[in-house]
């Protein structure tokens, strides 16, 4: 049984640096992450776009192509194939910074991301496959029925199908902490969401994304 579940939308920068948190953490700790999906286009779709938010609508239409291709790598080799997919992607996107070729041929720039990453390169051919799409619509309706509406990734479970199972929206950091501060950090977010009654804990202040 995983440890943590961690919803995740690939286009999401936010996303991407809590999830190398909690892979760090996972290191430490010997923990069992199961990746699941969620899908900022399908969120944004069914409440409406705001008008001429375009760069973030294309982005969400990515990364539902992207999420296909990750429910083709659990398909073919399981939960370690969804991360070692996520890591190779949000590694070029975030990281990298490479993002030419999203919105004009996502087939041949998923292709490439994961030839370079060393990974089977025929997942590719399943970001349009609808079988995949009915996976991320209810695996992003499992994470809505967890913590409510009006969220974005990540979204985190601790502890599934424990008695003490809690789910947050976040946490949203700007920068990934290492070693002992990860695990502090873990300690402190995991009590509050296995913790009962707690339901909200925000602030909209951000500092500017770090990648490092």
């Amino acid at each position: 049984m995983a440890d943590l579940e961690f919803f995740f939308d690939p286009g999401c920068p936010w996303a991407w640096v809590t999830s190398r948190w909690v892979t760090e953490v996972g290191k430490l700790r010997n923990y069992a992450v199961s990746w699941k999906f969620i899908s900022l286009s399908m969120i944004n779709t069914d409440k409406g776009y705001n008008p001429g938010d375009d760069y973030h609508k294309m982005m969400h239409i990515f990364g539902l192509k992207a999420l296909r291709v990750a429910s083709a790598a659990r398909a073919s080799a399981g939960n370690d194939a969804v991360a070692k997919f996520y890591t190779a992607i949000g590694t070029t996107i975030h990281v990298e910074k490479n993002r030419e070729g999203i919105d004009t041929d996502a087939h041949k720039y998923l292709t490439d991301v994961l030839r370079r990453h060393s990974l089977p390169t025929e997942w590719a051919n399943s970001l349009e496959d609808e079988t995949h799409t009915a996976v991320i619509r209810y695996e992003t309706d499992l994470a809505l029925s967890r913590t409510g509406k009006n969220v974005g990734t990540p979204i985190l479970t601790f502890k599934p199908g424990q008695p003490t199972e809690g789910s947050f929206f976040g946490p949203v950091i700007s920068k990934s902490p290492r070693g002992d501060e990860a695990l502090k950090l873990w300690d402190a977010v995991e009590t509050i969401a296995t913790t009962s009654g707690v339901a909200e804990l925000k602030r909209s202040l951000r500092a500017p994304l770090d990648f490092s």
